[in-house]
């Protein structure tokens, strides 16, 4: 039996499989688009699809092939997503650099063991085209710095965010996020997403804990 990655998901009609792989910020190259194209010929990918969250997921592989095709891929398969937008690097409406800060998101926290699933947007300006508010934990760039916000879902139970804290650097953002992680491991049920924890504890309390 094929040793499958743990976020391969059996689809419907239960033979076949899914895997999803993480181009960092949704940020892919030619020549890793040329080893993508070459893993779907060689498995025969029947379906190639992006995500909302700045993912590619390949559907329809049997078992064997999926354990293959997964180790081939050229992007990360599992772990937390990070989707940021263009950000001062490209976008005209950019006032922060979003793509920098997506990169050391998916450097420092891409992998990190955590109470549940994490879904991060990071918006290099008010306009939010990376859905920070609709994600467990979101960076918004303006022109006085980072605004963070956590409990965003767009699942069966939608929810947006509430502000966790205003106006950072870029380094008050990253430490501020070290110390939110910490105190959501340290008293988050398990499997318990950022949204219904924020439900559960109040803004007010984790800001408190904070020190925000």
């Amino acid at each position: 039996m094929a040793t499958l990655p743990a976020s391969a998901l059996i689809q419907r009609d239960k033979e076949t499989y899914q895997i999803r792989i993480t181009p960092p910020s949704g940020v892919v190259t030619a020549d890793e688009l040329r080893q993508l194209a070459d893993v779907a010929d060689k498995y025969e990918v029947p379906l190639l699809k992006i995500t909302s969250g700045q993912r590619i997921a390949l559907f329809g592989l049997n078992e064997e092939d999926m354990a293959k095709a997964a180790e081939e891929v050229p992007f990360r398969i599992g772990g937390h997503y990070i989707q940021a937008c263009p950000g001062t690097d490209w976008c005209k409406m950019g006032q922060c650099d979003s793509l920098g800060l997506g990169q050391t998101l998916n450097e420092k926290i891409g992998t990190l063991a955590t109470a549940a699933k994490i879904k991060v947007g990071v918006c290099g300006c008010p306009i939010g085209c990376s859905e920070s508010h609709i994600r467990d934990i979101g960076f918004i760039g303006g022109k006085s710095g980072w605004t963070m916000v956590i409990g965003g879902n767009s699942g069966s139970r939608p929810r947006i965010a509430d502000t966790l804290a205003e106006k950072l650097t870029t380094e008050e953002a990253l430490d501020l996020l070290d110390r939110f992680l910490t105190h959501y491991n340290d008293t988050a049920k398990k499997k318990q997403r950022v949204a219904r924890y924020v439900e559960e504890h109040s803004i007010e309390t984790i800001r408190e804990a904070m020190g925000v």
